[in-house]
């Protein structure tokens, strides 16, 4: 199998390439790769790229993911997010080739409390989620072979997240106040990677099983909720913190204004994938603990 995979150096890139490794010969490019083209900017670059190597799976893990920054520059977004997964569609039609995509929960209004399913109706908030969707639509509309994984909340060791931002700012400040009422689930790198390849073997025996599905931890919480917890982990650990989790305020989205509009509910109904590919979700508790112990360690 020859699998594409695109946004190498992200954090769910950084985990496929793990995930699909003992799947088959993957190339594996992001923006700055040389001989092949991985840069999402350049559409032709971008074609040319997948008609040369001629890949079985095409896995899309790059996207413009600056929330507030899209607001300003919403052409850059939508080409990233929209017109480059067209490009990449239709190419894969061309192959006949299998494209994994990923998309998020801010395809939804973000209103109720109840979690999302696929078939809902979507009504994106701010340029983001609307790019997004763009995206999610080109890819059906090109009738070429699709998984379109939609997740909430994303973290890694790699790189920056909000758990690491939290210690930061509990070891440098006297008092922390995050937002309350948004509601979703932290939803591991290393999680989604391994789906991924979990599906893609599936859908090897089972073609009829392509589509769009959501895809996150188990269980809920909100920011707030969230911070405490990892400030917790950490105490157990051993880190000194200036801010405990009881120390932690509560606060609501309005009194910390973004430039883009935030949903309120990103909870994610996750069943349709757990019965169609006869999968567990692990609470999302577990994952983030697992990522702090390798944070903290470094």
């Amino acid at each position: 199998m020859k699998i594409l995979l695109l946004g190498k150096n992200g954090q769910v890139g950084w985990e496929l390439q793990r995930s699909l490794a003992p799947l088959g010969q993957v190339l594996a490019l992001d923006s700055k790769s040389q001989g092949y083209c991985g840069d999402l900017i350049d559409l032709q670059g971008l074609a040319a790229t997948v008609q040369r190597f001629a890949p079985d799976v095409i896995v899309n893990a790059a996207a413009y993911t600056a929330v507030d920054e899209a607001e300003s520059k919403p052409e850059q977004a939508r080409r990233v997010n929209a017109e480059a997964p067209a490009v990449l569609a239709e190419e894969a039609r061309k192959l006949n080739a299998l494209l994994v995509h990923y998309s998020t929960d801010y395809v939804f209004a973000g209103s109720g409390d109840t979690p999302w399913q696929e078939g809902d109706p979507v009504a994106p908030l701010n340029v983001y989620g609307a790019t997004k969707l763009e995206g999610e639509l080109a890819i059906q509309a090109s009738g070429c072979l699709h998984l379109i994984f939609r997740t909430s909340w994303v973290y890694a060791a790699r790189g920056n997240n909000f758990a690491k931002t939290m210690l930061r700012l509990a070891q440098q400040r006297d008092s922390l106040n995050v937002i309350d009422d948004q509601f979703g689930t932290p939803t591991g790198a290393d999680l989604l990677a391994d789906v991924t390849a979990h599906a893609i073997r599936a859908l090897h025996q089972h073609s009829e099983l392509v589509g769009i599905y959501h895809l996150a931890a188990a269980g809920e919480t909100t920011w707030c909720r969230y911070a405490r917890f990892v400030l917790g982990q950490a105490q157990a650990a051993g880190v000194e913190l200036n801010v405990v989790p009881e120390m932690v305020g509560a606060i609501t989205t309005e009194a910390y204004p973004t430039s883009a509009k935030r949903p309120k509910n990103s909870r994610l109904n996750t069943q349709k994938l757990q019965n169609a590919f006869s999968l567990r979700l692990p609470d999302w508790q577990a994952g983030v603990a697992r990522m702090l112990i390798e944070t903290l360690e470094k």
